[in-house]
């Protein structure tokens, strides 16, 4: 049998590219998803996505999602304290292992394992240490499609955000920008792909610049 286990879910590929491999393997089920959603703005944290279409993306991967809510550029201290409540509700649940997306960044590996092993919970990273190139082209070849919805102005121009990330995309990246976006560089939403039963429809909107990141809107149809 299966180890049931949840996932730390943002709704972009490499989320979802974990999820894929995952329920492609043999030895876990996710049956949960936890996503971190900034109240204020009713989206996604960091990926600006609004709630509504995370909805509808987990509904679609008939999975449930337990939204983890934090206030706006929301300190270290309160994210911890309600990522917190999260772990412990699935430790109750007899859960002993939480899945991410996590592929190079060691010290992130490590706080976050340190963070989840205060409630008994083991960390598993299944797109660990592989090529976040080859990724990206495994991501494209097995069906999913996704949009741009942030970018990093530090690193990318606004011309970034609310493109389709494909293989024009990926060639257009400047020299040392990782092809997953890997170092916060941009984050995507997936609406076409393996494992969702339908597409998750949408409108695009304007593009926003807010602090040092660019936003795409997303218009829930």
């Amino acid at each position: 049998m299966r180890e049931p286990i949840a996932l730390c879910f943002s709704g972009g590929k490499d989320s979802m590219l974990a999820l894929h491999t995952l329920r492609a393997g043999k030895h876990y089920e996710v049956g949960h998803l936890i996503t971190t959603v900034t109240d204020a703005y009713d989206r996604v944290s960091m990926h600006g996505t609004r709630r509504s279409l995370l909805r509808r993306q987990c509904a679609a991967l008939g999975l449930p999602v337990m939204e983890v809510v934090v206030p706006p550029e929301s300190s270290n201290l309160v994210y911890e304290e309600k990522m917190g409540h999260a772990f412990a509700a699935l430790s109750e649940r007899g859960l002993r292992k939480v899945a991410f997306g996590d592929i190079l960044l060691e010290d992130l590996r490590a706080y976050r394992e340190k963070q989840l092993a205060e409630f008994g919970l083991t960390g598993v990273f299944p797109l660990w240490m592989q090529s976040t190139r080859t990724l990206a082209h495994q991501f494209l070849g097995d069906g999913f499609r996704a949009i741009t919805v942030c970018v990093y102005a530090k690193v990318l121009g606004e011309a970034f955000a609310g493109r389709d990330y494909d293989a024009s995309f990926l060639s257009d990246l400047p020299d040392g920008v990782d092809p997953c976006g890997e170092n916060g560089e941009f984050h995507t939403f997936v609406h076409v792909g393996p494992g969702l039963s339908d597409p998750i429809s949408f409108t695009p909107g304007r593009t926003v610049r807010r602090g040092e990141f660019f936003f795409h809107n997303l218009l829930p149809t």
